[in-house]
């Protein structure tokens, strides 16, 4: 019996000129059977915590802390995974040469290369891409073409649909997820110079159960990072020729 996934991907810094040297790009990915009681267990954590606003890593309350931490613990124990495409030294990045001359089409390959391996096995997937995101519907026309053509029409990716961010849970885990990897990648190269001391321990905390930690200020190139409930170790790096990143 094939499986079926949805996907809920959030992105941060991914504008082109905004001044940060990062952008990153990510999802949580969620069996469709399992999703009932997987929202039911994320929603008990909110209200024991009174959390009733939405979780944004940009909004980060010390006060909170515990809750976030909470989280953390039952993103490791569930059959929930994330994966993300971290990008450094965005500013870096030669459009002209190596993307149709289009920031645009830099994203739509760094949705790809998020996306791309799970390509097997005969399992369907659903994409849901946050509806505030820049020029959303062009986006999600594009990714969808781009996996037919790689699939010759047969592609396992079945559906691209926006949803709000606010509406969704998983969204907003794959928000704070990713905003903690791009925090600690902008501490690492000097882009934030005075880090607040909760939102590190935070990071330390996540680093710790995942067993991967983004340290290297040296690394010029872009990186994948994954961690998934059952291997809480895997994670994998490479740089890829299309990206440019000189």
């Amino acid at each position: 019996m094939n499986n079926k996934y949805d996907f809920y991907i959030d992105e941060s810094c991914h504008l082109e000129h905004d001044n940060i040297p990062v952008m990153c790009i990510g999802y949580i990915k969620v069996p469709m059977n399992e999703y009932a009681e997987l929202q039911k267990e994320f929603n008990q954590i909110l209200t024991k915590y009174n959390q009733k606003s939405e979780l944004k890593w940009n909004k980060f309350s010390n006060a909170r802390t515990e809750l976030y931490k909470e989280l953390v613990d039952y993103f490791f124990r569930s059959s929930l995974q994330f994966r993300c495409v971290l990008v450094k030294y965005k500013e870096r990045l030669n459009h002209i040469d190596y993307n149709q001359g289009s920031h645009d089409n830099f994203y739509y390959k760094m949705t790809y290369y998020l996306l791309h391996p799970n390509n097997s096995n005969g399992d369907e997937y659903r994409v849901f891409i946050d509806i505030q995101n820049t020029r959303g519907r062009e986006k999600l026309k594009k990714i969808n073409e781009v996996f037919n053509t790689e699939y010759k029409g047969n592609s396992p990716f079945k559906q691209f649909q926006h949803l709000h961010s606010h509406d969704n849970n998983f969204f907003q885990l794959a928000d704070f997820f990713i905003g903690a990897i791009t925090y600690k990648t902008r501490v690492v190269m000097n882009n934030i110079v005075n880090p607040t001391q909760n939102r590190m321990d935070f990071i330390k905390y996540l680093e710790t159960k995942s067993s991967f930690s983004n340290n290297s200020s040296s690394v010029n190139k872009a990186k994948t990072s994954s961690f998934t409930a059952s291997n809480a170790a895997e994670r994998s790096c490479f740089a890829e020729p299309l990206l440019a990143i000189a």
